[in-house]
């Protein structure tokens, strides 16, 4: 591993495409390095995380639009659809279009954090949309999904967007493209110009997170999937793209990131280096916001200890900047108060998301945000106790550059009545790698088993996990048993006219 640095060029200096970003990264991914093969795992459980996320949300108003807008895209020998029957097939993009909104619909599949967000199981579902439009084998899709995870977590590594207000789809538009450049094993040149179109076409705003936070927040990582399979499309008929997409005086870093004068150091694997950036990610117990993970496990514990939550008389939550200013108080968003907020905005309230858990002592995926328990009274009382700061030595954990010692965790102190203090803290969620209980593979087989109890058919579930957990001698053509098949009776649907 080397890190490569990253500068704004003026105009008159023309830049060899061989000394760009761009093409570092196209590089990483036309390299056929061997597989590692613990990478290899993780995408199996990546591919149940994924899916038990997505079935779970089948019936959730965005994802059923993003499913009745691909299904007027059949295409004889596509890709599958969550839910659908797999002898129905739809153009890829709009396959991605409908499982990426499935699969980010409630935020609760994996995550890694940096200098930037990310939820690098994004990724997956244009890459397998691909794979089975184009009879991919298994082997393919591991290799394609495996460099997608590389180049997302090395750009999330370097590169702050959030800082600027850009959207984390940013690094989502370029990881894909490289992903899908090792599924086709496509040479350097052709991934080098669908990255840098991909990127140009996925430069979005924060204003999605904040506020009124709709059901664009699920709908954001497919619509880069989408593009990002739409640019290597193009490119792979020969078609260029901007350039040079990071490094010019006019491009990226220049004009919306960190100015003319940054400069970045991004990590990148060197020739012939496995690939294993996807050991670094973890996911969600909770469906929540990730920052909120290791919050929720000192909420559920703290329950056990109060007997009584009208005694409390305040909450001190001390954590790090980014926890404070994107779901906490520091955010100074009004909406993360408010009881009638939408599913999305309560998803990023960590004041809310911890008077519940401590209320309840545990969290759901769907109870925890319904309106009856957004509105309850004691909670409203408990929510409005809570008050978030940053405590920079927390930042710093969160930065840390050894993964073992990077922690998203906090300080809670309540305060009673009585003048009495409860203190907790906790570095990392339970079910991070580091963490107290680190998820398993039958932790993920255990989350999909529950998460889609009552929506499929034993029989199905059970050749799922066969099937999933066979991927490496999965045969080409043969990518569509990674679908999952739900009684078409069980799906709900949004009868209002669109274009298509």
């Amino acid at each position: 591993m080397k890190n490569f640095i990253v500068k704004v060029y003026p105009s008159k200096i023309k830049l060899k495409k061989q000394n760009q970003l761009a093409w570092k990264l196209a590089q990483v991914a036309s390299d056929k390095a061997p597989l590692n093969e613990a990478a290899i795992e993780m995408v199996i459980n990546r591919l149940i995380d994924n899916t038990s996320v997505a079935i779970a949300s089948l019936n959730r108003r965005s994802v059923i639009t993003a499913r009745q807008m691909a299904m007027k895209h059949p295409r004889k020998n596509g890709a599958s659809i969550f839910g659908l029957s797999s002898k129905k097939k739809f153009n890829c993009e709009w396959s991605a279009w409908a499982n990426g909104t499935a699969v980010r619909e409630l935020d609760f599949h994996d995550t890694f954090l940096a200098a930037d967000y990310s939820h690098p199981g994004d990724n997956i579902p244009p890459i397998l949309a691909v794979a089975q439009q184009k009879s991919s084998n298994g082997f393919d899709l591991l290799r394609g999904i495996i460099t997608a995870y590389e180049i997302q977590v090395n750009l999330v590594k370097a590169i702050c967007l959030h800082k600027h207000k850009i959207d984390h789809i940013a690094h989502l538009g370029p990881s894909i493209a490289a992903g899908l450049g090792s599924l086709l094993k496509l040479n350097t040149e052709i991934i080098y110009q669908g990255i840098q179109q991909a990127l140009h076409t996925t430069i979005t705003t924060r204003q999605s997170r904040k506020g009124s936070i709709s059901s664009w927040k699920a709908f954001a990582p497919a619509h880069a999937g989408k593009l990002a399979i739409e640019a290597i499309d193009r490119v792979m008929r020969g078609e260029g793209a901007p350039s040079p997409i990071y490094e010019g005086e006019d491009s990226i870093i220049a004009q919306i990131l960190d100015g003319k004068n940054a400069k970045y150091a991004v990590p990148l694997p060197n020739k012939g280096e496995q690939k294993k950036a996807i050991l670094e990610t973890y996911t969600k117990e909770h469906s929540a916001e990730y920052q909120s993970q290791a919050l929720i496990d000192i909420a559920i514990k703290l329950n056990k200890k109060i007997d009584d939550f009208s005694k409390i008389k305040k909450i001190d939550i001390y954590t790090s900047h980014h926890t404070h200013n994107v779901i906490g108080t520091g955010s100074n968003d009004p909406q993360k108060f408010d009881p009638n907020a939408s599913r999305e905005t309560l998803d990023h309230s960590i004041m809310y998301i911890f008077a519940v858990a401590l209320e309840d002592g545990k969290w759901h995926h769907i109870n925890s945000y319904t309106k009856k328990r957004s509105s309850k009274r004691s909670t409203i009382n408990l929510w409005h106790k809570v008050k978030t700061y940053e405590d920079k030595v927390w930042t710093k954990k969160y930065h840390h550059s050894d993964p073992k010692q990077r922690s998203f965790g906090a300080k809670i102190i309540l305060k009673m009545k009585d003048g009495t203090k409860i203190v907790e803290s906790l570095e990392k969620a339970n079910a991070h790698p580091y963490g107290l209980n680190p998820f398993k593979r039958m932790d993920y087989i255990e989350k999909f088993l529950t998460l889609t109890d009552g929506i499929i058919r034993i029989g199905e579930s059970k050749r799922f996990l066969r099937d999933v957990q066979n991927l490496k001698k999965i045969k080409s053509g043969s990518l569509h048993k990674l679908n999952i098949e739900v009684d078409k009776r069980k799906l709900k649907k949004n009868n209002i006219i669109g274009i298509f």
